[in-house]
């Protein structure tokens, strides 16, 4: 089952990132897992950063599988992108076209300090730790709730 973000379209979110519509910009899109229950049931994270701001964009939960991919890269199509950075998973080239695709580590900097940032603050993203998630729809849940918290919080 894929999970996706279900403020995409809110006019909250829309009005507070107006402003990417419309300006041509780089992406950067990366993955980390956890598990939920057992370490077999593996969980995905799949999200795209804007490179200049390190806001995030749009998130996907599911298998690492292609369906996942395509799925995220269905959500930037919003989005006025220029540039895709992504490191060398094949799931990526699949649905960007290659003259938008830039892969390497080099590029994705920013999105790899997003993921220690999300490590960080979500205990249940956490390598060897005790803490973790019993179900898909409460994992999904906490994480895109921060996610939605860090990134649009209105003051």
């Amino acid at each position: 089952m894929v999970t996706v973000n279900p403020y995409i379209g809110s006019r909250e979110i829309a009005v507070e990132i107006r402003h990417l519509f419309d300006s041509p910009m780089d992406v950067q899109a990366d993955e980390q897992w956890r598990y939920v229950a057992r370490k077999k049931n593996q969980r995905w994270l799949w999200y795209a950063i804007d490179a200049a701001t390190g806001c995030i964009l749009s998130f996907v939960f599911g298998r690492r599988k292609e369906d996942v991919c395509e799925q995220l890269i269905a959500n930037l199509r919003v989005f006025n992108i220029r540039t895709y950075y992504t490191d060398d998973w094949p799931s990526y080239a699949a649905f960007i076209p290659a003259n938008q695709h830039v892969i390497g580590k080099k590029y994705t900097q920013k999105i790899e300090n997003k993921n220690l940032l999300l490590r960080t603050r979500i205990k249940r993203l956490t390598r060897k730790t005790i803490c973790f998630s019993k179900s898909e729809l409460l994992h999904d849940g906490v994480i895109g709730l921060f996610i939605n918290r860090h990134c649009f919080q209105l003051n």
